[in-house]
């Protein structure tokens, strides 16, 4: 179908829509794949909600190079990871902060970097820090988690008794699809998403669970399997495997029934809302919407097998996934229990409001900027990271008129 056609009959459908009483969609653009249709009714395209929720933006944090992922300290400071190996200690006052000191060495080519970063449930008291990085080695790298203690003496901060402790293997000489969020579960738990490597050789190992490509996994504080992992006790298989068939996970929070949900970049057009549960199948390469970036089918052009998952939502075209967060704040109220998704292709923030597993509206919040991390401030006001390699910022959201 040429594209003047896919766009008239996006228009015809948005008119009808209307016409009918129905509320259009945020997405208007024309689909990649416009052949490929949803399993079930508001799998895409769901409609915006009934009223937008206006916004107000406030640069809090700029000046800093290249934003990967941030968390709210005790207090109003932030603990900030620079995508070529810098952390930060910054306060929501402009400034870029101080520099944190003894972090890992990473390999920062292309998607690699010092990524992600989460708290102890015990932070106030024992100081724990989780970082995910992509980790030089012999032959390649791969995603690696590592835990330390933050200590901060003299206005200095510094990271003490580093140690790694879970390593994603094999190890690839690539330079793209690391994920990582790292997200604690009510449990104590630790959630760690990660990426498939990207490249043809290495893609298909998102379905093998003897390898760590393309993954979710589930590890204790210190780095082992959970017993009640659904892989422990299977022949050569990985025992920190929660789920499998992930192409490349950037976004991860919880519910507020304490259950994980990701949002995944899929390839062009197939951003995937999943909930991840133990032991399944979420199908990539062998099923997923969207088509290569070349034009081409994804293997056979399945969107749908049985002993696969179907995604909660998709999008085509994507949105470029990347960080994520649950609104749990008291300043929007219209955003309550909606899951906050960064937007590095749709520049912005995408809210999704949600009934039980169903995604019943999306707006989209222009913000003008690809949008790397998202995080619900102690004063319920959202915080977003913008992305760039010379003037990254985050921005304080709140309502506005």
């Amino acid at each position: 179908m040429r594209l003047a056609a896919m766009l008239m009959l996006s228009a015809a459908l948005i008119q009808s829509a209307l016409a009918q009483g129905a509320r259009p969609p945020a997405e208007t653009q024309a689909a990649n794949a416009p052949d490929q249709k949803p399993a079930f009714p508001g799998q895409t395209r769901a409609p915006q909600p009934e009223r937008t929720t206006p916004v107000s933006v406030t640069p809090v944090v700029q000046g800093l190079k290249g934003i990967w992922a941030f968390e709210f300290l005790p207090g109003d400071r932030l603990l900030v990871t620079e995508k070529e190996g810098r952390m930060r200690l910054v306060a929501p006052d402009g400034g870029a902060g101080v520099e944190v000191t003894g972090v890992p060495k990473v390999d920062a080519r292309g998607q690699g970097g010092l990524l992600g970063v989460a708290l102890s449930p015990g932070f106030a008291s024992d100081r724990t820090v989780y970082v995910s990085f992509s980790e030089p080695r012999q032959g390649g790298n791969g995603t690696s988690v590592a835990r330390a203690r933050l200590v901060e003496e003299g206005g200095r901060a510094r990271l003490d008794d580093l140690a790694v402790i879970f390593r994603q293997t094999p190890t690839y000489d690539g330079d793209k699809h690391y994920g990582s969020r790292l997200v604690f579960s009510g449990d104590g738990t630790l959630y760690v998403t990660v990426g498939e490597r990207s490249d043809m050789q290495t893609r298909g190992q998102a379905q093998d669970l003897s390898s760590g490509l393309g993954k979710v996994f589930r590890i204790k504080a210190d780095g082992q399997a959970p017993s009640d992992n659904p892989f422990v006790g299977k022949e050569k298989a990985i025992p920190q495997i929660w789920s499998y068939g992930h192409r490349n996970i950037q976004s991860a929070a919880l519910d507020a029934q304490g259950r994980l949900w990701t949002v995944e970049h899929g390839p062009r057009g197939g951003d995937e809302l999943n909930r991840p549960e133990p032991g399944r199948n979420y199908g990539w390469p062998e099923v997923t919407y969207g088509i290569e970036y070349s034009g081409a089918k994804v293997g056979r052009g399945l969107t749908q097998r049985a002993g696969t998952e179907q995604p909660v939502y998709y999008w085509d075209p994507v949105i470029g996934p990347s960080g994520m967060a649950r609104y749990d704040g008291a300043l929007f109220d219209t955003w309550r229990d909606a899951m906050l998704v960064g937007g590095l292709v749709s520049k912005g923030l995408v809210v999704l409001k949600l009934d039980g597993d169903k995604v019943v509206s999306e707006e989209r919040v222009p913000l003008d900027a690809r949008i790397r991390d998202v995080k619900v401030g102690p004063d319920g006001a959202v915080y977003v990271a913008t992305d760039s390699r010379s003037d990254a910022r985050i921005l304080r959201l709140t309502p506005g008129r």
